[in-house]
């Protein structure tokens, strides 16, 4: 009868404490100075090892994840335990609750995932001041290990009940705390982000430090990486079902090429010779194409020595696509088929809502339903501006027009007064606002577009298209030229804007026209901007919350050696 009344009393007391524990979380050493914090775990450290104890174990073998835990166990019923169940899990302590020296709470993460740990020396392999001095030492941050047995507790809280927990990397820094223990809805693709319920709101330090932001934002950091990672996946599958294969072109260029960009410049010692970080894959993939590789892509990073802001970082990800015996129609109708099915696959729909103009403002909606808006740029943007710009792009008198142009509308080019960066100003000035839905910007001027096959039938254009989504470029794409005795013309062109100044404007590049003098078939070549694209699909107004670790200003503080 008296073991009766003990065990009775001993399930009062837990049953208690749990409720305790999860009304009243502990937040531990809120009051201590950061600094001090982190004194006081390295000297604990420095005591452990001086006593022969390893507080960095070389190996915990998991047996079961977290995910695969609540997946599991999910469908006990409160109160249940199986003490059959042997189990091990690991993961990083987010949450602390000490109810007593015989018991302590856990919140244990893995990624956005959690489950709690319910310490009880009852439970425990551990003596009693083994235990206590244990759970006394464990904080917030620590990485541990957790062997015991699942189960629900009375409130139906999903639990480990621990026969050992081991603290396999201590966290010597203070965490960010919430401001309050209100839960939060896991991300997921289709879903607005909710910066508002950030733990670590301040954007320069989840930046720098984005692990810092992968754990205590964990409700949503961890599923914006994992969806750039399903789109990457999805864009192999569309493309490997169409027979193309992905391969690997250099990063260290002698020539930069295939797009109007500032490269970045480096130095190999051994060669003694200059070289570029890549700004495009485009030229030596076509030679894969010329060589008879006829469907090839690349999913990569490349590098442009250029601004920062919203929308671009020096460092990105494209994937860029070579089909021979395709053209821009083709390619117009497989950009719809991708991004269709894409945010199909995503979101269940093909209706994004965005944060266009900030997340205090009501979301915008984008349909990337097939078909898109197709315009023809000169002739849209002579209606748009009520122009009529000189046929010969060419010429003298249609650069002065455009000046004139740019000058009546207040539109700030910066030099050389190119008539193709001219154009580009007063495009994204008329025309590229109005592409909230996804639109293709197509027939651009053969002086834009200097790798460009000549239009079959409007002369001075070629067969090229933008596709532009939220008002921002996302693809570029064009029938390829293929003629090496134009595309050298084309380079001589380039050159005389890059003499007149135009950093931008494409080099001579004569080992890719011989490669072209051995012929390229008609060819269609496709780009795509994957940190642009996962910003519309992760509801991201910055570039930067789509890239792991972006480039950032050095801190102030920090010195120049740094």
């Amino acid at each position: 009868m008296a073991d009766h009344l003990d065990h009775a009393s001993s399930s009062k007391e837990v049953a208690a404490a749990e409720v305790e524990a999860e009304q009243a979380p502990m937040a531990e050493n809120d009051d201590m100075d950061p600094t001090q914090y982190f004194e006081n775990r390295l000297n604990y450290l420095e005591a452990e090892k001086a006593n022969g104890e390893n507080p960095y174990p070389h190996k915990f073998s998991v047996s079961i994840s977290v995910s695969e835990f609540i997946d599991k166990y999910k469908s006990l019923f409160n109160g249940d335990q199986v003490e059959d169940d042997l189990v091990s899990v690991a993961g990083r302590i987010m949450c602390k609750r000490s109810s007593s020296s015989k018991l302590s709470f856990y919140d244990v993460n893995d990624s956005c995932l959690k489950i709690q740990v319910m310490a009880d020396l009852r439970k425990s392999e551990l003596d009693r001041d083994e235990f206590a001095k244990l759970h006394a030492y464990a904080k917030r941050g620590d990485i541990v290990g957790v062997t015991g047995f699942p189960g629900k507790t009375k409130r139906g809280e999903l639990s480990i009940f621990p026969r050992s927990f081991t603290v396999l990397s201590p966290c010597l820094h203070m965490l960010p705390n919430a401001a309050n223990n209100k839960k939060q809805e896991v991300w997921s693709p289709g879903n607005l982000r909710h910066p508002q319920t950030y733990v670590l709101k301040d954007q320069e330090t989840r930046f720098r430090q984005r692990y810092l932001d992968l754990m205590v934002n964990n409700h949503e950091i961890p599923q914006i990486f994992k969806t750039i990672d399903t789109i990457n996946q999805y864009i192999r599958r569309f493309l490997s079902g169409l027979d193309f294969v992905e391969v690997s072109t250099p990063m260290l260029h002698t020539i930069p090429g295939g797009a109007a960009a500032r490269p970045f410049v480096t130095h190999h010692n051994d060669l003694d010779m200059k070289l570029y970080m890549r700004i495009s894959p485009e030229l030596h993939l076509k030679q894969l194409v010329i060589g008879g590789m006829d469907r090839v892509y690349e999913i990569g990073k490349q590098f442009r020595n250029e601004s920062i802001d919203m929308t671009h970082n020096p460092e990105f990800t494209t994937c860029e696509f070579y089909m021979a015996y395709a053209d821009y129609n083709d390619l117009m109708k497989m950009t719809e088929n991708l991004l269709s099915g894409l945010v199909k696959e995503l979101t269940g729909g093909y209706r994004v809502r965005y944060h266009a103009n900030g997340y205090d403002k009501d979301p915008i909606v984008i349909d990337f339903a097939p078909p898109y808006r197709r315009i023809d740029m000169i002739g849209e943007l002579e209606k748009m501006a009520n122009l009529n710009i000189p046929k010969d792009l060419a010429s003298e008198e249609a650069n002065k027009y455009l000046i004139d142009a740019c000058t009546r509308f207040d539109i700030k080019c910066a030099p050389p007064l190119t008539t193709a960066r001219l154009l580009d100003k007063l495009v994204g000035h008329f025309l590229e606002g109005t592409c909230v839905n996804p639109t293709f910007i197509m027939n651009h001027p053969e002086i834009m577009s200097p790798l460009a096959k000549s239009h079959r039938s409007i002369k001075g254009l070629t067969e090229r298209f933008e596709l532009f989504v939220n008002q921002h470029e996302l693809c570029n794409a064009y029938t390829e030229l293929n003629d090496p005795v134009v595309q050298r013309q084309r380079f001589a062109d380039q050159l005389k804007d890059r003499q007149s100044g135009d950093e931008e404007a494409m080099a001579m590049d004569e080992s890719f026209c011989t490669a072209l003098e051995y012929g390229l078939p008609p060819t269609g070549g496709w780009g795509i901007g994957i940190d642009r694209l996962a910003m519309l699909l992760t509801d991201s107004q910055n570039i930067k919350e789509v890239i792991t670790f972006p480039l950032m200003k050095p801190p102030q503080d920090a010195s120049p050696e740094a």
